[in-house]
């Protein structure tokens, strides 16, 4: 990837580590990572979201000096779960991004969501290098994202599972000698269903996915592929790859996570039991390698591999995805956030599982119409096109 760059440190000195999103699963993974040696890593400061408990555990367990909540209204409880621990403690979204920019190592950037944008763009923007979880980071806001990674000097290094294994796979290999890089996708719980099965699948079905356990919105939006499409966009910017040249494969077993094939003919493919502790260890430890607690991979115990191509009839959320991308402009914003909200309507029972592409669709449509579907500029271009599509989308649930 063209903006990681090798880093000179030795192995064994301590190193600094911010995390934002740290009671979600990545969050959570993470702190099992550090917990094989805890030595490696001083927890500069944490962030979450609401879980005023979850987040005072964590924070205690991991030694952190600063803890920041997003929401205002958890601060007293977040306090009072410190207790007398004397780790400080910070609420608001302005807080987040002061967690993000506590002198640090490496920031592992996993708030999901639209919500992880400004903390993980004031990390990059400040020159850290960061472990990139949040994809819509990307997706929302990639051009001029991307810009300022350029421009500070920061270093991102792929976290998602499928770019991590893209990352390896490439091997600072030159962009110009890939002819495809492949993400792979499970299928999620609905691969073998019918249209009419899926369209009518409830929350519980949707939330089943049979390899990974993941947050509710990843979930659901691997039950639709349209993970898979926003993580085709992440790519797009990540490597810096025309959209041509990007490719998914449905591949059940979940243990290639991505593939890149060269102009020779040579493909190579990351392989790992599914497991996001083999990510999270690889940033942790870059350029090195350290355990990260996962079940080592055994092919013969495995038996085979299977693939196959996507259904975009049965799987329109990918379509969408890719049509988003191949357009470029805002588009990509656009879809991003509408998928948001009918992700949220459909886990609140007010949306059927089949209807949900058909609303982003509409909302990309609208914007086009309307003419609000530019390249954004700036994040702050990013956000105004992203609340857009939110206001659009919301207005069509009613």
């Amino acid at each position: 990837m063209s903006q990681a760059r090798h880093q000179t440190r030795s192995h064994s000195s301590p190193r600094s580590l911010v995390i934002l999103g740290a009671t979600g699963s990545i969050g959570r993974s993470t702190a099992q990572v550090l917990a094989l040696d805890p030595s490696r890593f001083h927890v500069a400061a944490i962030a979450g979201g609401r879980d005023a408990d979850a987040l005072a555990r964590m924070a205690i367990e991991l030694k952190t000096s600063f803890v920041a909540i997003a929401d205002p209204s958890a601060y007293g409880a977040l306090k009072d779960a410190l207790g007398s621990s004397g780790i400080e403690a910070a609420a608001g979204p302005d807080a987040v991004v002061e967690a993000a920019l506590r002198p640090s190592d490496l920031v592992i950037a996993a708030i999901a969501g639209t919500v992880g944008v400004m903390p993980t763009y004031a990390a990059l923007a400040a020159g850290r290098t960061v472990a990139l979880a949040n994809k819509e980071t990307l997706v929302c806001a990639g051009y001029p994202v991307m810009q300022t990674v350029a421009a500070s000097g920061a270093t991102v290094l792929p976290l998602d599972s499928e770019h991590n294994a893209i990352f390896q796979a490439l091997g600072g290999a030159p962009i110009s000698s890939v002819e495809t890089m492949t993400l792979t996708a499970s299928g999620g719980p609905f691969r073998t269903w019918d249209a009419a099965r899926i369209a009518a699948a409830t929350v519980k079905e949707a939330l089943a996915h049979p390899n990974w356990a993941m947050g509710p919105k990843v979930t659901i939006d691997s039950a639709s592929l349209m993970n898979k499409g926003l993580e085709l966009i992440e790519a797009f910017h990540l490597f810096g790859i025309e959209a041509e040249r990007l490719d998914v494969v449905v591949h059940p077993q979940s243990v290639v996570h991505g593939l890149v094939s060269f102009a020779d003919g040579s493909v190579n493919a990351g392989m790992a039991l599914p497991d996001m502790r083999v990510p999270i260890a690889h940033c942790l430890g870059f350029p090195h390698r350290s355990e990260s607690g996962a079940r080592k991979l055994d092919l013969a115990a495995l038996g085979s591999m299977t693939f196959e191509k996507p259904d975009l009839d049965r799987f329109p959320a990918l379509r969408l995805a890719m049509d988003a991308l191949k357009a470029g402009g805002g588009l990509p914003t656009v879809l991003n956030a509408a998928n948001e909200i009918v992700v949220a309507a459909f886990l609140e029972g007010q949306l059927n599982f089949g209807a949900m592409a058909g609303l982003v669709e509409r909302v990309c449509d609208r914007s086009i119409a309307e003419g609000w579907s530019y390249l954004p500029a700036s994040v702050a271009d990013a956000l105004a096109i992203d609340r857009q599509a939110r206001e659009t989308a919301a207005a069509l649930l009613d």
